[in-house]
C-alpha cells in the first residue's frame, strides 16, 4: 500500500517542478528566446528550453526566431555560420555512502557514522540552450546545409504561431 502512494507522490512532485516550454521571449534565466543584433545583417539568436525539453524543440525554436529575426528586417533567408548547445543543471541522483566523525562542543566524546541515503532530482531534467549566430541575406537563398529559407522555417516550425517582432538591441 505504501508503495503506490509514494509513487504516485513521486510522479506528482515530479510534475509539479517541470518548467513547460514555450515559445516567446524569455525573461532573465527564464524558458524563451532573446536575441541581439551583431551588426547589420548578422544576429545571436538564443532559445532556452524548461527542465527536459527535448533537444529538437530547442533547436526548431531558435531557428524560428532567426527566421522571425531575419524577416521582420528585410532578409529572405539566414545562415547559421555558429551553433552552441549549453546544458543547465545535469540533473542526477541516486544512492551515496557517506562516513563522517566529529566530537562534541564540550570535547569529551567522539563518534563515527556512516550514512546511505539518496537523493532524487525534481527538475524535470537538465534545460537546454541553443545559441545561434546567424547572417542574413536577401535574394534566392544560397545551395548550402547551413541556409534556411526564413519563410519557410516560419511556416514549418511556427505552425500558424505569428512572427513576433524582435527583441534586438542595437
Amino acid at each position: 500500500m505504501k508503495q503506490p502512494l509514494i509513487a504516485l507522490c513521486a510522479a506528482l512532485a515530479l510534475t509539479a517542478c517541470a518548467t513547460p516550454t514555450v515559445y516567446g521571449p524569455a525573461g532573465p534565466g527564464r524558458v524563451g528566446f532573446s536575441d541581439y543584433r551583431i551588426e547589420t545583417g548578422r544576429y545571436r539568436v538564443t532559445f532556452t528550453g524548461g527542465p527536459g525539453a527535448p533537444i529538437a524543440q530547442v533547436a526548431d525554436y531558435a531557428l524560428l526566431r532567426a527566421a522571425e529575426v531575419s524577416l521582420h528586417d528585410g532578409y529572405d533567408w539566414f545562415r547559421v555560420i555558429d551553433r552552441v548547445d549549453r546544458q543547465v543543471g545535469a540533473g542526477g541522483g541516486g544512492p551515496r555512502v557517506s562516513i563522517g566523525t566529529g566530537t562534541s562542543s564540550w570535547g569529551r566524546r567522539s563518534s563515527v557514522g556512516i550514512g546511505v541515503g539518496t537523493q532524487f532530482d525534481l527538475s524535470g531534467g537538465p534545460a537546454l540552450s541553443r545559441t545561434l549566430e546567424v547572417l542574413a541575406g536577401k535574394g534566392p537563398p544560397p545551395k548550402d546545409s547551413n541556409v534556411y529559407d526564413a519563410r519557410d522555417v516560419v511556416g514549418v516550425v511556427g505552425r500558424g504561431q505569428s512572427p513576433r517582432p524582435p527583441t534586438v538591441q542595437p
